[in-house]
């Protein structure tokens, strides 16, 4: 029986995506959609915004059928290259049909890792778990039972140079993108520096509002209404990079602090998830500081 992954794969087999970025002008949609049509592509999907006057940026994102795509991906990039030097495009084209590897960091906290295996292995999640790391061992026993390989690299305060180049080792050839699954330590600029808009952080929302231990604690004690999660990019800037996803649940005065608690490992889990499939899809676009998802 094919699994979730093989079917996707079948289905996606000539899909192209293909994203751009750049200043807006007349004439882009349809430079684009013409270069599709004279070398055979069907458009299948298309979607794009543009910032007016305030800003005068364009995105766009497409994905196109082309019989035998992966055979001819590198002549159509080359090919496409003068169209975009015309406009100054920053751009991107690639297969649908291979998965993003998400390498997954954790701690001790399972919920977040839980469910992006759980929609991988439901075909929810296009993406192939390549490996679990974390800095403890308690989560083991659960990943490998699931046939994913799991990677257990301690982190001490005077050896974390040499736990993240272990990390890094683990992840060479192995993943396209990291995700901060609940994984409560800070990387490094030097860690970060090497997956520029490919590290995924999910947070709960109440930043900075609540910062250090126990942040439900905190809330409960302030009397807070909304509670949420947001999932970003990381940057060096401590939880300050390009967001991608949040969402809030409202709370009152009948709920404690576990209710808080319950209720924010809920989000967390939906909010990554999310983040996490919109990138694997090639839906996000960033731009500075804030991104453009085309969900």
């Amino acid at each position: 029986m094919a699994t979730s992954v093989q079917a996707a794969q079948h289905r996606l087999v000539d899909r192209g995506r293909l994203l751009v970025s750049c200043h807006d002008r007349p004439g882009l949609i349809a430079a684009v959609s013409r270069f599709l049509a004279e070398h055979g592509a069907n458009i299948v999907d298309s979607d794009q915004h543009s910032t007016g006057s305030r800003t005068n940026l364009f995105f766009m994102r497409v994905e196109f059928d082309l019989p035998d795509l992966e055979a001819r991906l590198t002549d159509l990039q080359t090919k496409f290259a003068s169209v975009a030097a015309l406009f100054a495009m920053e751009w991107r084209m690639a297969l649908a049909k291979y998965p993003k590897r998400l390498a997954i960091f954790v701690s001790r906290e399972e919920h977040c890792l839980l469910e992006l295996l759980w929609q991988q292995r439901a075909g929810d999640l296009y993406a192939e778990v390549a490996v679990v790391v974390s800095n403890h061992e308690d989560l083991r026993g659960m990943v490998e039972a699931l046939g994913v390989p799991f990677e257990c690299v301690l982190v001490t305060p005077d050896a974390k140079a040499e736990a993240e180049a272990r990390q890094q080792a683990i992840l060479k050839g192995r993943a396209d993108v990291v995700v901060l699954a609940r994984y409560m330590q800070i990387l490094s600029h030097d860690f970060i520096s090497e997956w520029p808009n490919r590290i995924i952080n999910i947070h709960h929302s109440f930043l900075p509002a609540f910062v250090g231990a126990k942040p439900y604690d905190q809330a409960y004690r302030r009397g807070v209404k909304l509670i949420g999660a947001t999932a970003h990019y990381v940057t060096e800037e401590l939880d300050a990079g390009p967001i991608i996803e949040q969402d809030v649940a409202r709370v009152d005065h009948r709920q404690g602090v576990d209710d808080l608690r319950r209720m924010g490992r809920h989000i967390e889990r939906i909010v990554l998830a999310r983040a996490v499939a919109w990138h694997a899809e090639d839906r996000i676009l960033v731009h500075g500081n804030k991104t453009v998802v085309f969900a």
